[in-house]
């Protein structure tokens, strides 16, 4: 349940989700049809198999989960049959199909395939922060966090929400981190860089498992390398990569922060995800004040 990646965007605090809970069975995930690729829909943070709760919120935090259906269907399979279909045509009639009649034996051999494809299940938990406007998407796609957001909107009728989007440049931030500025109050720099020439196509270096400050990761700033990744470790709570593309990758939940699972008193699985959906949102929010403010974050409107 713990998110492993964010991709962060930003939305008017005005927005309103007091009815998100009438509209979420209108927009629910329907099983993939047989002559279908695909499905997507919302489903219940705590599993596919609860059909009751389609949300979850504890205060001004809220928890929606997109889920997927998708037929497996290896081109190559496909390719494999029309080609034995061709040379089949070919040997009986001595002839060869016409570019007409090829793409409609591929689209006849797709619907007889999709039928017995397997289907591949996923889901992309969403945690938006009511308050301060802002969802952090459990994935390192931005892509994949644009389509939910994008659900998001089709459920609700109306959801501006946007790519964060910085005053300053995040390497410029990040490199003058690594090269002795510094860093906010809790934050301190981990193990794993990326630097690269800024020119186009110019030399990249990745550092993993090492101390950052030293001569060897100074002589490529002195050549003029720009930090695009850092590793960064947030009050012994969080461990995470910072991208310039603002995507918080390698997201971990320290001892710090899962300690205070240990001192919950009450038990079940359903009182053991209200405890992580609260540590998750809180220690969500935490992180995205402090990188609202680290690097400038423009604010949404409303």
């Amino acid at each position: 349940m713990f998110p492993r990646n964010l991709v962060f965007f930003r939305f008017p605090r005005a927005v309103d989700f007091s009815e998100v809970d009438k509209l979420l069975p209108l927009d629910v995930l329907q099983p993939v049809g047989k002559l279908e690729t695909s499905s997507r829909g919302f489903i219940s943070p705590f599993g596919r198999e609860e059909k009751n709760q389609l949300s979850h919120r504890i205060g001004d935090a809220l928890w929606l989960t997109v889920g997927t259906e998708e037929k497996i269907l290896p081109g190559t399979v496909v390719n494999d049959k029309l080609a034995a279909k061709i040379e089949q045509i070919e040997q009986q009639q001595g002839r060869k199909p016409g570019g007409r009649e090829r793409k409609r034996l591929k689209e006849e051999l797709l619907h007889e395939l999709l039928v017995h494809a397997f289907v591949k299940r996923s889901r992309t938990d969403a945690f938006l922060d009511l308050q301060y406007g802002f969802a952090a998407v459990d994935t390192s796609s931005r892509r994949t966090g644009e389509n939910v957001m994008s659900d998001i909107r089709g459920l609700l009728g109306s959801f501006p929400a946007l790519p964060l989007n910085a005053e300053v440049a995040p390497r410029s931030v990040m490199t003058a981190w690594i090269a002795g500025e510094p860093l906010p109050e809790g934050l301190s720099l981990g193990e794993e860089a990326e630097l690269r020439d800024p020119v186009q196509g110019g030399a990249k270096v990745h550092c993993t498992d090492q101390e950052l400050r030293c001569d060897e990761v100074d002589k490529h700033l002195d050549a003029g390398k720009q930090v695009t990744r850092l590793a960064l470790v947030f009050e012994d709570n969080l461990s995470f990569v910072l991208g310039d593309d603002l995507i918080v990758r390698k997201l971990k939940f320290l001892d710090g922060a899962t300690d205070q699972l240990e001192h919950i008193d009450e038990e079940g699985r359903r009182a053991e995800l209200d405890a992580r959906f609260a540590l998750i949102s809180g220690e969500l929010r935490r992180l995205f004040l402090l990188l609202e403010q680290a690097l400038r974050l423009s604010k949404a409107e409303g």
